[in-house]
């Protein structure tokens, strides 16, 4: 009996829409998930939306089970949270995680969902990516107890820095946006907050978040003597140019990059991709973190929800599609 899927496809940059999927019968080591939510991620997939992945990052930019290629048309995603259906019997019914496009119904090996623990919401647990991505950023960044840190971008990375930031003894956090309406959040993640205007300098540690070249440039003019900024941004084909003349030599500043990709230097050889994002999960019991989901659409509004995303006509953290038992086929 053969069974239908629907998936989201970016057809051409800024223009996305639904195609039928015909899935296969899961084998002995896979899993049949059907989907509950999965999530939209502003920095990285909006970029891939507009068509600025820059051709020679094609290869390192690919997602675990993305389809066709870049430019497009192209399925791509990775923040899928759904209900294990058919596979071993140790994860059938289980909710799962899985770095796994926009898409109705999919087949995966068993080894390619987490489950996530029972005490996380499933609508909550499409933020484990990009917890993920924080954690990492912190194993590269190792504050100290009683470090003066700041985040600047209150995006969905910057604003999971600076809640798991929130949770060291000691530290003193601000989270810096140009948006002011983003002080609600971080008063819900227990973070101060700033403009960049206001934001407090002599800071032995900051992260940058804000992909843009501004907020690099105010995280260099915030830092202590020999502080040092963790760059998180991915700016896809834009250049970014920065004042390092002036006083960046004589404060013996540091400008580290982190990514997600490799797990940081400093846990390698402790941890393992699958670690880490366990770890990623059982972080999301905390629920002041629901304050990073910021809108919800079901799976059908995706074609006109994505351009709105992308381009800034729909502001939103983490924006979350729904999908009911209907688009899904149950």
């Amino acid at each position: 009996m053969t069974r239908m899927a629907h998936a989201f496809w970016l057809e051409s940059p800024g223009r996305g829409a639904i195609r039928d999927v015909e899935l296969p019968a899961p084998g002995a080591d896979e899993v049949l998930v059907r989907t509950l939510f999965t999530g939209v991620s502003r920095g990285t997939e909006t970029l891939v939306f507009g068509g600025r992945v820059p051709e020679n990052q094609y290869t390192a930019m690919r997602a675990p089970f993305q389809e066709g290629d870049f430019p497009g048309p192209v399925k791509y995603g990775y923040l899928n949270v759904g209900v294990v259906e058919e596979g071993p019997g140790t994860l059938v019914g289980r909710t799962v995680f899985c770095l796994y496009p926009h898409q109705t119904r999919y087949v995966v090996p068993a080894a390619a969902v987490t489950p996530v623990p029972p005490e996380v919401p499933a609508g909550r647990a499409v933020l484990a990516g990009t917890v993920e991505t924080a954690v990492n950023a912190l194993w590269d960044a190792a504050p100290l107890v009683g470090d003066r840190i700041t985040v600047v971008g209150g995006g969905m990375v910057g604003c999971s820095v600076a809640a798991l930031l929130a949770r060291f003894p000691g530290v003193r956090v601000e989270l810096v946006d140009a948006d002011p309406a983003r002080a609600q959040v971080a008063g819900a993640l227990g973070v101060g907050f700033a403009s960049p205007a206001d934001a407090l300098g002599d800071r032995d540690l900051v992260v940058h978040a804000s992909a843009t070249e501004a907020g690099l440039a105010r995280s260099l003019e915030l830092l202590r003597p020999e502080g040092t900024v963790v760059e998180l941004s991915w700016y896809g084909d834009r250049r970014v140019a920065l004042p390092l003349g002036e006083a960046f030599h004589s404060r013996r500043l540091t400008l580290r990059g982190s990514q997600v990709g490799t797990v940081s230097p400093a846990r390698g050889a402790t941890r393992t991709y699958a670690d880490r994002l366990a770890l990623a999960l059982d972080l999301l019991a905390d629920p002041a973190l629901d304050a990073l989901v910021s809108g919800e659409s079901a799976f059908g509004e995706l074609p006109d929800v994505m351009p709105r995303l992308a381009f800034g006509d729909l502001p939103a953290l983490c924006h979350r599609i729904r999908y009911d038992r209907e688009a899904t086929g149950a």
